[in-house]
């Protein structure tokens, strides 16, 4: 119930006011049975924004963080994405990506929508990243489709590091649905996942115009927290 009070009278209508967001492709979402709606993920905006586009109620598996977090902020952000039917998944290891696996297919098991960024986290530059072949494995496993989704604006509108978002046009992509029935009862070939999850990927990028980059997103991110901490441990001396 909280959901649709979420997209019809709370949230919904103060997003489409805020970031007037154009609607292109909605007709490839399904209108009935399960599948996969999988995206881009440039801003924290974009958990919100693509539910209240959608005509059907989706699920996403969303990062622990957001379940768990300390103080009346943490609490009550906890109650807001368990409200909204939100998942928490635990990203540290591959049980938890076992496990993540397991809620999805639950939700789609249901015949229900299940969202999924493939980048497995959020973009910190804009750019797009090498998706990781959980996507692929729920795809075959429940045999269902899979429509890439490209949000394109989010990241203007809300970078990281921005708490409120400012005003700015997003549009919100939706691309033909991706059949898959030709891997069936191949989920546990590696080269299979790549490729499934490849194409994903690809079909994302066709309809966002992202920069690729052929790496995962959280090795990038890691890489690049390491150098600026070492760049505060030995600062570049002053040339003479």
């Amino acid at each position: 119930m909280f959901y649709y009070v979420l997209k019809y009278v709370l949230l919904g209508p103060l997003l489409r006011v805020a970031f007037r967001p154009r609607i292109e492709g909605l007709d490839h979402v399904p209108g009935s049975g399960a599948a996969i709606v999988a995206g881009n993920h440039l801003s924290f905006a974009d958990h919100f924004l693509m539910p209240a586009v959608l005509r059907r109620r989706i699920t996403f598996l969303a990062k622990a963080e957001y379940f768990t977090g300390p103080g009346l902020k943490g609490r009550l952000t906890a109650f807001f994405f368990r409200s909204a039917g939100q998942i928490p998944v635990d990203r540290s290891g591959k049980e938890a990506g076992q496990a993540a696996i397991r809620e999805g297919l639950g939700v789609l098991g249901r015949g229900e929508l299940l969202g999924i960024y493939p980048e497995g986290t959020r973009s910190h530059d804009g750019r797009l990243y090498k998706g990781k072949v959980g996507v692929a494995v729920m795809a075959l496993r429940a045999g269902v489709p899979v429509v890439p989704c490209a949000m394109i604006g989010t990241f203007e509108a809300q970078p990281p590091g921005r708490k409120i978002p400012k005003l700015h046009p997003v549009v919100i992509r939706f691309g033909e649905p991706l059949d898959f029935c030709r891997y069936a009862g191949m989920e546990g070939e590696k080269a299979v996942l790549r490729a499934v999850t490849d194409e994903i990927v690809y079909a994302i990028l066709s309809l966002s115009g992202q920069e690729y980059v052929d790496r995962y997103a959280a090795d990038v991110k890691a890489e690049e927290a390491r150098k600026a901490a070492e760049g505060r441990r030995f600062p570049r001396l002053p040339r003479r």
